[in-house]
């Protein structure tokens, strides 16, 4: 932790990540021919580097994003990139957890499901398919949306045969009964982890509290009551749904000619089932601020405060974006990681973050710290939030955070998967296609007066719901601050 991180708000384009409910992947393979391809262009070509930059500001990749719509509704959103000899595509199914009803589990076992077998094939078949032609299959689940994606080599040889099976493996999976054992079985093992973890304990409480009978209230995996309960029947009904070419948003990048991306588009959405969009989320109700508490036993209370943030059409979301960065969202130098970590050794690290959904998804502080300081160190959270709603970030703050957000833009564009991401996020939100330029531009224009009056439109001390778990135990006074801590901050945290 020497430097500050990447900020969230660029990041959480590209991670469509959300809440870390089965995490979205792209298989990293062997030394496949795709990986030899990049090796031979990156050796070929001259890249841009610090000592180039000389004290300058990266260059920023323009994009020039082209959509259109196939015939059986799927939208799609593509850049050509020509520098390496693939490509990158991402499928955006509003197929989340959230469309779950009244079987929590449904869509993270659909999706976990689409490789595990086809007409003729099964999963290792599958997967030496892809290898073989030096292609990456990745797929996951989360709250809103479901993701299928392909990495490929663009040359016909090796695109054809990749984007044949990557089109039956999302359009006609078989859902074979022994594979459908396995990961029920591996997803009631993870339950049973979760009985010794703290952390995942006290995050599944606070959803509940937050979120009430909303669909975003249940863990995206389901839970040990639940999947056991899922039939193949279901999943099937689910995919036939869920999964349908109305219902999708294809991003593609790389080496293709818009008549390239035209045949895949149109290939991969005919290969779907039939059907429209589904109906978007509604919002949740506001809950009342509540405090829980999970006996557990431990050396550390995990602390956790949230409420209800913002959806991602809301304009607001540059202005909280900013004002989060320096309340919590990055590293050294924040205001929370400043009092709680830096002056007071309390906590490894202390965060914030709004995670913005199709519905409005949380804002959440989470920390772990020594058990015995756990009510003076969230007495000293709630106080620093409460001072920084009211005095709002300083101008050197913003001036900071803005010269960081400059930086760091670049990295949003850096390479043909960073785009694909946020071309998918874009199609899934409905943004416009200059959204990463306007959203720069707004970031960079934005006044100490107008963050601090988003954060006090969004945020409130009285609105929290705060879950705590660990041991009971007498509590001692927190140090003073100071520049050199009396004890410095506990190891790598607990679970």
């Amino acid at each position: 932790m020497s430097k500050r991180k990447t900020p969230r708000l660029l990041l959480g384009l590209i991670a469509v990540a959300i809440l870390g409910s089965a995490a979205f992947y792209l298989a990293p393979g062997a030394k496949t021919d795709a990986s030899e391809a990049l090796d031979s262009a990156k050796s070929s070509q001259k890249l841009q580097s610090l000592a180039e930059l000389d004290g300058k500001a990266p260059a920023s990749r323009k994009l020039d994003v082209q959509t259109w719509n196939t015939a059986e509704g799927a939208k799609v959103l593509f850049v050509e990139a020509h520098e390496l000899p693939m490509f990158d595509m991402r499928l955006i199914f509003a197929a989340g957890s959230s469309q779950d009803g009244n079987a929590p589990g449904l869509a993270v076992l659909t999706n976990a499901m689409l490789n595990e077998g086809v007409a003729g094939k099964d999963v290792g078949a599958i997967a030496q398919g892809f290898e073989g032609l030096g292609a990456d299959f990745g797929n996951g689940a989360f709250k809103d949306m479901a993701l299928a994606s392909l990495r490929s080599l663009s040359a016909t040889e090796q695109r054809e045969p990749a984007l044949k099976l990557f089109s039956e493996v999302i359009g006609k999976p078989t859902f074979p009964t022994d594979s459908f054992a396995r990961i029920k079985n591996q997803m009631l093992a993870g339950f049973e982890y979760q009985k010794q973890n703290p952390g995942k304990l006290a995050s599944l409480e606070l959803m509940k509290r937050l979120y009430g009978d909303h669909p975003y209230a249940h863990s995206s995996d389901g839970s040990a009551q639940s999947v056991p309960k899922i039939t193949v029947a279901q999943l099937r009904e689910f995919h036939a749904k869920a999964y349908a070419a109305g219902n999708v948003v294809i991003a593609l990048v790389g080496d293709l000619s818009r008549a390239d991306a035209e045949s895949i588009a149109n290939q991969v959405s005919a290969a779907l089932p039939k059907g429209p969009a589904l109906a978007k989320i509604a919002q949740p109700q506001e809950p009342k601020a509540s405090v829980g508490h999970i006996e557990f036993p431990s050396k550390q209370t995990n602390l956790m405060l949230a409420q209800l943030g913002i959806d991602r059409d809301d304009p607001d979301y540059a202005a909280l974006s900013m004002g989060n960065q320096i309340l919590g969202g990055g590293g050294f130098g924040t205001r929370l990681m400043s009092e709680v970590r830096e002056k007071r050794g309390l906590a490894y690290g202390v965060y914030s973050g709004f995670s913005p959904m199709q519905a409005r998804g949380p804002f959440m502080i989470n920390l772990q710290t020594r058990a015995e300081m756990s009510e003076g160190t969230l007495k000293l959270v709630q106080d620093v939030l409460a001072d920084y709603l009211k005095t709002g970030p300083t101008q050197k703050e913003l001036d900071d955070a803005k010269r960081e957000l400059a930086g760091s833009f670049p990295l949003s564009t850096a390479s043909n998967a960073d785009i694909v991401g946020q071309l998918g996020a874009m199609g899934f939100y409905n943004l416009p296609l200059s959204y990463l330029d306007d959203f720069m531009r707004e970031s960079q224009s934005l006044t100490v007066e107008q963050v601090r009056d988003a954060l006090n439109k969004h945020l409130s001390t009285d609105k929290m719901v705060i879950v705590t778990a660990g041991p009971t135990v007498p509590q001692k006074p927190l140090p003073a601050p100071s520049d050199k801590p009396a004890e410095q901050p506990l190891g790598v945290p607990e679970h």
